[in-house]
């Protein structure tokens, strides 16, 4: 599976980046219900921190937002891995497919994190422009208001304007 199509299955759920058990018995070639009997078996390796069930509202705001899961007609709602729990996946299943997928997993969950690192470095560095742009647009704001005003006074004032030539001096 492309790297693309992977991101495409990692959500934002309760602020973190997660991957839901269905996608990743897909990925790993395993039923949901092996991958989750893997972990229940091992459940000491999943503290909340790496997987946490869905709740009704998360799940049916998941349904409801992607046509596929409406397809989905399970009896219990889907649990969520975290980065790390998904990592801990490959130490609970165990076969070398599953290592590959994991280690492909894990890149992109690295390159997303360097994308949003950069991202904000990039934020900051558009703020620091915004300010610097503000401060030179306020000082030749004042610059041209000044520009305005001489030029007004200069129409304003009377226009003197003596004769053109020889003038001879009345005695």
């Amino acid at each position: 599976m492309k790297a693309t199509q992977i991101q495409n299955l990692i959500y934002e759920i309760r602020g973190q980046k997660v991957m839901l058990d269905r996608e990743l018995a897909v990925l790993y070639g395993v039923e949901i219900k092996r991958l989750n009997e893997s972990v229940k078996r091992n459940i000491k390796r999943f503290p909340l921190e790496f997987m946490f069930q869905l709740t009704d509202e998360e799940w049916s705001n998941l349904r409801s937002q992607i046509a596929t899961f409406s397809e989905d007609t399970r009896k219990y709602k889907p649990y969520a891995f975290t980065e790390h729990g998904i990592l801990m996946l490959s130490s609970v299943l165990n076969s070398d497919k599953a290592i590959d997928v994991n280690i492909q997993i894990m890149k992109i969950f690295v390159r997303m994190r360097q994308y949003v690192l950069s991202q904000s470095a990039t934020n900051e560095q558009i703020t620091e422009l915004r300010k610097l742009l503000m401060l030179y647009i306020e000082k030749n704001d004042k610059r041209v208001n000044d520009i305005i005003i001489v030029l007004n006074n200069l129409i304003a004032q009377p226009k003197k304007t003596k004769p053109i030539g020889f003038h001879q001096e009345e005695s």
